[in-house]
């Protein structure tokens, strides 16, 4: 097999086969080139059975780009290997021996909204007003950390503590009756069947004799442990991450695991992959600078034989408005340039800080996109439909149907709701068994009736069919506005998700279908439609763009104020900054502004800490304040009616369906749909 591709420590990382292996991985420095290659290496060189190999990662698409690269090595036996994310994992061992543990084999998984209608509903049933989303963190940071309800007793010291025990057996028995899980029990509940059946554990121990993980600087308790008991018979496990790049421990990630990887593993092996082949000298330079400043890490020094590139722009704004006219007033230098709108992104510490830059791209008509919006299976109309789909393949998901009962409208009241939860809480059983009368009788029978066909069609035929019967798309059409239009355009986009399904896999049943669904696991979705990148840093890492503008570099902003007093969170936010550093490749912007209105008071915060660890030598201070002003392309004389049909350069022809003081809103046809323009505009011209 030709390794002449790979660097010496590259090289050295893929020869390693047997014993416990840590790959220290700088970002840019190759790893899933290095991962794709080992499984490779093992199969090819060393004559390893595909099917004794679990790779690691940490989200669907990156477990599907590996097994891509995989196979266009090893061929069609790539397909034996179990490559997926943690999750995926857990959930292949549930379907296996769910007998084991108290589900019958049609059991369902809740997603995270699922989850927290389960919570609502408990305390609405206890008269609690406390957070929904509080109780669901901690319960499912105790399910990360392998303590159930019963565990969780051991630590009760006061009423809060009585009250979130109540609500977690509360919660653990409406799962059971409801014959589901949720996200954390398919990390959980392998390792309770591995501790309860030793023998099982020995079968997966004795199947998967080489383990590879990535990103393990970002696993939780619960996935430190797995990937400790499956592996602890022959120990050939090798883990890739970057310990500089931990940034998930607000949902559970421990770097920690990472820097004791030596102490887990007595004989372990370290290759550091430190040659960036991503950016910039000077970019790398920066983030070397930046993150020497942690205590708590791996010392390593990345370096790169790329040019040394521009220095790293450094620009201080009047306020928020001022830091949005100039970050859009250099993208549209850049596009001036022929830079490709996909090639720019906007990192920001939190949400809250888009509405300003979005509102100044509006202004220049410049296209955009916000990552961590609503996404697709986030819809409300695909939500309902999913939950359909859920019903139908087990209807004691009480979740569910209360989701979906009155959806379209039937008269089923909250009053016959309640009723029928009395019932249900009395005799211990499901939603969908108390009912036995009235128009919930008829959506029972509606329910039935497409569980009796659900295995007679193809899963389009049948989502179609669902569509029909339920009248999801006959209430939309009724509605007749351009907003149910677009929803229905969901619904049938969903249809295409399902042909693809089946092409894919081969595969028309539902419940595959929903498992594939359900493991989505980011609440995220990247697309690759043209548009300059508004994002958190945090959903930007494992992305690249040549073009970076980091804003809001302010005490208090970033780093945030809730660091301040604690010395591990304010290293994780220097990492998040090296994070956002590395994901340039050409060219840096680090913006900030002296005045700030935060919460409707005008806030003057320092200038973050950590533009001062970065070298003066590496900065080019762009600081000439400018009063925020309106583009200059704009014609304010131009008169519009609505109904009125104009043509616009980057969606084509549409209808005014809003007028607004500065603003038109104008419905597109597909796929652009509405969308909002400044008024007299030099794109816009009318039809």
């Amino acid at each position: 097999m030709n390794l002449e591709t790979l660097n010496d420590c590259q090289k050295e990382a893929v020869n390693i086969t047997d014993g416990p292996l840590l790959v220290l991985a700088g970002a840019g420095s190759g790893k899933t080139k290095v991962l794709t290659t080992k499984v490779a290496y093992l199969i090819l060189e060393k004559k390893v059975a595909p099917n004794n190999i679990l790779a690691i990662t940490f989200t669907n698409k990156a477990a599907k780009e590996m097994k891509n690269r995989i196979i266009d090595i090893v061929g069609l036996i790539g397909y034996k290997i179990q490559i997926s994310t943690f999750h995926s994992f857990g959930l292949t061992i549930l379907k296996k021996h769910y007998d084991k543990l108290g589900l019958n084999k049609n059991f369902t998984i809740l997603d995270n909204e699922d989850s927290n209608n389960v919570i609502k509903n408990i305390l609405k049933d206890m008269n609690c007003e406390e957070n929904y989303r509080l109780i669901k963190s901690i319960i499912s940071n105790n399910k990360n950390a392998l303590i159930d309800s019963n565990e969780y007793s051991r630590f009760v010291n006061n009423e809060f503590d009585e009250m979130i025990l109540d609500i977690y057996s509360k919660y653990e028995q409406r799962l059971k009756r409801n014959n589901s899980v949720d996200f954390d029990d398919l990390l959980m509940l392998p390792i309770v069947l591995f501790k309860k059946y030793p023998n099982i554990l020995k079968e997966y121990q004795e199947q998967y004799k080489y383990i590879l993980i990535d990103e393990y600087q970002d696993t939780n308790e619960a996935q430190y442990l797995l990937a400790k008991m499956i592996s602890s018979k022959y120990k050939n496990i090798c883990v890739v991450g970057d310990d500089s790049q931990s940034i998930y421990s607000w949902r559970g990630s421990n770097y920690k695991n990472i820097l004791n990887f030596e102490k887990d593993y007595s004989n372990c092996q370290i290759v550091y992959l430190e040659q960036n082949y991503r950016s910039t000298k000077t970019i790398i330079e920066a983030s070397n600078e930046l993150i020497k400043n942690n205590k708590y890490r791996k010392d390593k020094n990345l370096w790169t034989e790329n040019e040394q590139g521009t220095k790293i722009i450094y620009h201080t704004a009047l306020n928020e408005k001022d830091e949005a006219y100039y970050v859009v007033n250099e993208i549209n230098k850049l596009i001036n340039k022929g830079v490709k709108l996909n090639d720019i992104a906007i990192l920001y510490r939190t949400n809250a800080q888009s509405q300003n830059f979005e509102k100044e791209l509006v202004l220049n008509n410049i296209p955009y996109k916000v990552i961590g919006s609503v996404y697709f299976y986030n819809r409300k109309e695909i939500k309902d439909l999913l939950a359909y789909l859920k019903l139908i393949y087990n209807p004691n998901n009480d979740i569910s149907l209360t989701r979906v009962i009155n959806v379209p409208r039937r008269k089923i009241g909250k009053l016959t709701l309640d009723k029928i939860k009395e019932k249900s809480n009395k005799l211990n059983i499901s939603l969908f068994d108390a009912i036995d009368s009235g128009k919930e009788l008829e959506f029972k029978n509606l329910i039935i009736n497409l569980q009796n066909k659900k295995d007679t069609m193809s899963l389009s035929t049948f989502i179609s069919l669902v569509l029909e019967e339920t009248g999801l798309i006959k209430e939309l059409e009724e509605e007749g506005t351009i907003e149910a239009e677009t929803r229905i355009e969901n619904l049938k986009e969903f249809k295409t998700i399902a042909v693809q399904f089946e092409e894919n896999y081969g595969i028309i049943n539902l419940d595959d279908f929903l498992n594939e669904i359900s493991l989505v696991a980011d609440t995220t979705e990247y697309q690759n439609n043209d548009g300059i990148t508004l994002m958190t840093i945090h959903s930007a890492k494992g992305l690249e763009f040549d073009n970076v503008f980091i804003v809001g570099l302010e005490e208090s902003i970033f780093p945030h104020l809730n660091s301040f007093d604690n010395q591990e969170q304010l290293e994780e936010e220097r990492r998040l900054c090296y994070v956002a550093i590395t994901r340039a490749k050409k060219n840096l912007w680090l913006v900030n502004a002296e005045v700030r209105l935060i919460y409707g008071n005008k806030v003057k915060n320092p200038e973050s800490r950590f533009i001062k660890e970065i070298s003066p030598k590496l900065l080019n201070k762009d600081n000439i304040l400018k009063e925020n002003k309106i583009s200059e392309n704009i014609d304010t004389t131009i008169e519009y009616k609505i109904g009125e049909h104009i043509y616009f350069d980057n969606f084509g022809e549409g209808v005014i369906v809003g007028i607004e003081d500065k603003v038109l809103t104008v419905a597109f046809k597909h796929p652009h749909g509405i969308k909002t323009l400044i008024k007299g505009h030099k794109k816009i011209r009318k039809v």
